[in-house]
């Protein structure tokens, strides 16, 4: 080939020195160059220009020599320097086989490559900004080159372009992002630091506003915070930083729909920093967007419930984790409990769709959780919505209650975690009740499970949810009835009916009256009581060690009354007579002792309305499966000649050392504060001589003991106890006007003890034989 004719207008000697190995000689042959485009661009001969540009470009920039390849790119450069203000014209031409020798395998070619595109650029200037994609694709990949001068040179060109960016006002970000956006996930620590550079950059640009891109590249920028390099995690912190700042400043115009779900997920990253990072995030999009973060509820709690249970270690993440979920809480209000029938009429926002991952408090990769979190339509800018907006956010309360019922079922989750999903529990049974009542049957379980747990806040929790279960009116409705335990409801039960029922509408009203329960104490109160037994009798040390805590603690919360009425009701039919038995002394000691139960001793004690009389009846009935605290309850209620009469009828009883030990808390109780008033009635023997009698037989009871001792002294401060002879005919005393004024058939009572302790005395010999022949079976 003539090779001087096909590569005319340049001279041999132009093209031997191109091809040269010395850079010397190919530096003169570009000044060659230079001398002639500029030339061409006087005589505005273009087509010679481009053919130039391809002869550079084509026979060497693109040969398969180096030597020539080097030759092509200082020769395109000097093009480029000839040409001026022109080479924006030439741009295209100049720029891609200088990008392609980017891949160059030699890094001196890689090296020359960057040094003849910085002069192409440094001569464009604003020219250069419409290849500004392939510019930047070019030099992230050169941002992570191995070679130190080839790093060298496209940081100086780097430097050099985001010049021109900032000073211009025609930046396509539209055309960029899509670009930005595949580069972020680049692992490499040079690409991720170049990458963080020109976000920095940009989000200083005035006319530039990266902030309705945020959404496109927010998950990488949490993957870059993430790096092992302190540098690139405290520069992508200040980007960060610096978005959250604008945010602030303008939040009507941050999408933060868009990027709920990003945060979701780097709230459960492993990273602390990416953790914190991300949960601050949330916490201001939460304070900013207020209801509209709603409808990611189950997200957001998935990933903050852990944190709420992080040791000092983990500090600051807990803490603001706790204020993401008290402001997520607040924004629960009671007109998200009626907005199903207004939303019929309504076209709402997109509603998220709750999966079982969401359950698991585990963090998840990115990759994962996108397809697995919360995707919603709300693509627009958001703004601040006023009230009658309001009601378009719906509440995704089957998620939310989806996800708090997987931690309760996670035993791995720490106390404050536990504790924070009953509140959430209270919270939305007092703000959504009738949307809640639909998943109480589900819940219901696991809230019994969880009264069993070690810590005594987690009880009190708990007790309270189920304690607003049971007299919410809203659980009192037809078809909300208990759905187990039914069956043994006896019959309808008289509880009184605490002060806030006055508070009930006309329609909760209506709801009551065919209740099977009590007016405030809804359906699901006695379905409480049935199951708080059986749980008691299924798990005898958890009666050992919190019933007595458990069974004051709803007493506070919910009447007491009601509690001792609808339990002795439940325990009259209670098949397993040794855990009525134990039961019945576990009520007793509390009826006898709590402070809380003050008021209720009160009531027993004179019996003077009907409805003490029957809640008397009531108990006594139950407390039969118990002998000594029969007895107890009517000293209680100054039954003392019918105490008496049971105490006669103990010696038919099997006296057993369990027995006596019961007989010996009776005698120490009668010394305690409760029973002054009893004491003090000593003192008048006339009108209280079965009291007295009552005393003795019980001192006839012990054997010789401190009990007995105790007692005894006791009786022997009694004044004349002569006056006992003739007590028995005075019916004058106050314990026999009394007793025939509350129309209490004692006969009967007394009928009904007797046939109780028969079908106990019954159940120990069937014991008793059971034990015998499993012995002779060991023996055999």
């Amino acid at each position: 080939m003539n090779a001087e004719r096909d590569l005319a207008p340049l001279a041999p000697s132009v093209v031997r020195a191109l091809n040269d190995k010395l850079y010397e000689k190919r530096k003169v042959a570009a000044l060659e160059i230079e001398k002639l485009v500029r030339e061409f661009v006087a005589q505005n001969n273009t087509s010679q220009i481009k053919h130039v540009i391809q002869i550079l470009s084509q026979e060497f920039a693109l040969s398969q020599h180096p030597h020539s390849r080097k030759g092509g790119l200082i020769g395109l450069a000097a093009c480029s320097i000839a040409l001026g203000k022109d080479s924006g014209l030439y741009l295209k031409e100049l720029i891609e086989p200088v990008l392609t020798c980017f891949n160059d395998a030699d890094s001196r070619l890689r090296y020359y490559a960057c040094e003849a595109l910085y002069n192409i650029v440094k001569v464009a200037r604003g020219s250069v900004l419409p290849h500004f994609n392939v510019l930047f694709d070019g030099l992230s990949k050169l941002a992570a080159d191995p070679d130190p001068n080839v790093k060298s040179g496209s940081e100086l060109l780097d430097r050099l372009l985001k010049d021109i960016v900032t000073e211009s006002n025609q930046f396509d970000l539209v055309g960029f992002i899509p670009l930005l956006r595949e580069r972020i996930y680049s692992n490499n620590q040079y690409a991720r630091q170049f990458i963080i550079s020109w976000i920095l950059v940009l989000e200083s640009v005035p006319d530039i506003n990266l902030l309705d891109y945020l959404p496109e590249i927010l998950d990488g920028l949490f993957q870059i915070l993430g790096d092992n390099s302190k540098e690139i995690r405290k520069m992508c912190e200040v980007a960060l930083g610096e978005f959250l700042k604008e945010i602030k400043k303008n939040p009507s115009s941050v999408k933060f729909a868009e990027m709920a779900n990003i945060l979701v997920i780097h709230c459960q990253a492993a990273d602390d920093l990416i953790q914190l990072t991300a949960m601050c995030w949330m916490r201001e999009f939460i304070q900013l967007a207020g209801r509209v973060m709603l409808p990611y509820s189950s997200g957001i709690l998935t990933a903050v419930l852990p944190c709420l249970s992080y040791d000092d270690r983990k500090k600051n993440i807990k803490e603001v984790a706790n204020v993401c979920n008290q402001s997520l809480m607040k924004l629960v209000i009671p007109e998200d409990d009626e907005m199903d029938e207004a939303k019929q009429s309504m076209t709402p926002p997109a509603e998220p769709t709750s999966e079982e991952s969401l359950c698991k408090p585990e963090a998840a990769s990115s990759s994962e959780s996108s397809n697995e979190l919360d995707i919603t339509a709300l693509n627009q800018p958001l703004s601040f919505l006023c009230s009658s907006e309001r009601i378009q956010v719906t509440l995704n309360l089957d998620g939310i209650v989806q996800v708090l019922d997987c931690h309760l079922h996670d035993t791995s989750i720490g106390m404050m975690t536990r504790i924070a999903v009953l509140k959430w529990l209270y919270h939305l049974y007092i703000k959504t009740p009738r949307k809640m009542f639909r998943h109480t049957d589900s819940l219901f379980p696991i809230l019994l499970r969880t009264l069993s747990d070690e810590s005594d806040e987690v009880i009190l929790k708990d007790l309270e949810v189920l304690a607003e279960i049971a007299s919410s009116p809203a659980g009192q409705t037809e078809g909300h009835g208990p759905s187990d335990g039914s069956d043994v409801r006896p019959g309808p039960v008289e509880l009184h009916v605490p002060a806030r029922a006055s508070q009930l509408s006309s329609a909760g009203v209506k709801g009551l009256e065919c209740s099977p329960s009590t007016p405030t104490m809804n359906s699901y109160f006695y379905k409480f009581m049935i199951n708080l037994l059986k749980r008691f009798s299924s798990e005898r040390k958890l009666l050992e060690t919190r019933g007595a805590f458990i069974i004051r603690q709803l007493c506070l919360l919910l009447n007491a009354e009601n509690i001792f009425h609808s339990m002795a009701d439940i325990l009259l039919r209670e098949e397993d007579l040794k855990f009525a038995s134990t039961m019945v002394h576990t009520l007793n000691t509390i009826l006898l002792t709590s402070s809380e139960l003050f008021q209720l001793r009160n009531q027993l004690k004179d019996l003077k309305t009907p409805e003490s009389r029957n809640l008397f009846c009531c108990l006594y009935r139950s407390w039969c499966h118990n002998p000594v605290t029969t007895v107890s309850l009517c000293f209680l209620t100054q039954n003392y000649k019918h105490a008496y009469d049971l105490i006669q009828k103990f010696g038919d009883l099997e006296v057993t050392v369990d027995f006596l030990t019961e007989v010996d808390k009776l005698v120490q109780l009668i010394e305690c504060p409760i029973f002054t008033y009893l004491r003090l009635q000593l003192l008048d023997v006339k009108n209280n001589p079965y009291l007295i009698k009552a005393l003795y037989g019980l001192l006839m009871l012990l054997p010789q003991s401190s009990a007995f001792q105790l007692l005894s002294h006791r009786l022997q401060c009694v004044p004349n106890p002569e006056l006992m002879q003739s007590a028995d005919s005075t019916k004058s005393s106050a314990s026999f006007k009394r007793a025939s004024a509350s129309n209490i058939d004692y006969t009967e009572l007394l009928q009904h003890f007797e046939k109780v302790q028969n079908k106990h005395l019954e159940a120990r010999h069937q014991r008793a034989g059971r034990a015998e022949q499993l012995d002779r079976r060991g023996g055999l």
